[in-house]
């Protein structure tokens, strides 16, 4: 009955909190109701309800990109004509060896414009190139916003590029490699987040991804599996306005 017992308050629990990730009145009322009996197990729980359900007032913006790389060469080398001969064979080498790695990071802005404290404990990332999803993966770290405040949450990527030019080799390696601009962004890279919160060991994400860059130039021999990074993800140019859950 005890096991029964808590599996029931936490569905409840689960549910009352989506509620307030998507700010549904009457269903708040509702979960948070059936929840009256144990005003323990409430008051354990108050304080991460309320900065959980406000993370749904939180704008995510992107700050800046840094440290881009393409098969180890930095791309401003490519941008601003300075690539070397060494640069060169490295580029020949990753088609070579069908292993085209791409490095960066990137910076998002998390603002609370409330007076109360928001939760982040997770943000999935997807990395989409010419329009087409390519890589995915996530940070676990956790984030307290404050009340007004902005917090920088850094993201890295590294993914193995080369079904993107497996067919067009060096040039379009080169090509691509050009077309990240001063800012570390690429009119071809596009990034989603989406964060997340964890209670009670189980993860709870926000409705959909939040579109923080946007690729603007769509492409024929684009791959559609990626893999899984580490802590971060990647930008392109495109939309970098505030964007909410």
């Amino acid at each position: 009955m005890f096991v029964l017992g808590f599996l029931c308050k936490f569905a409840v629990v689960k549910l009352l909190i989506l509620c307030l990730m998507k700010r549904t009145l009457v269903a708040v009322i509702v979960a948070g109701s059936l929840l009256c009996g144990s005003c323990t197990f409430l008051d354990n729980l108050a304080n991460n309800l309320s900065s959980i359900a406000n993370l749904a007032n939180c704008e995510y913006t992107l700050k800046d990109v840094s440290n881009v790389s393409v098969a180890g060469v930095n791309v401003k080398n490519v941008t601003s004509g300075n690539i070397s001969a060494t640069d060169v064979v490295k580029l020949v080498s990753a088609i070579t060896t069908k292993s085209v790695p791409l490095a960066l990071n990137v910076n998002i802005n998390v603002k609370n414009p409330t007076t109360r404290s928001a939760l982040l404990t997770m943000m999935d990332w997807a990395l989409d190139i010419a329009k087409t999803e390519f890589a995915t993966g996530v940070t676990n770290q956790n984030y307290n916003i404050g009340a007004s405040t902005t917090t920088t949450v850094p993201l890295g990527v590294s993914t193995d590029l080369y079904r993107l030019f497996s067919s067009d080799g060096l040039e379009s390696l080169k090509t691509f490699a050009s077309s990240f601009n001063s800012q570390g962004t690429s009119s071809q890279l596009g990034l989603r987040i989406r964060p997340s919160v964890s209670v009670a060991g189980q993860t709870i994400k926000s409705p959909s991804y939040i579109q923080i860059m946007k690729p603007a130039v769509a492409s024929n021999n684009t791959g559609t599996t990626g893999s899984n990074g580490s802590v971060g993800s990647t930008g392109s140019t495109g939309s970098t306005g505030i964007r909410r859950l």
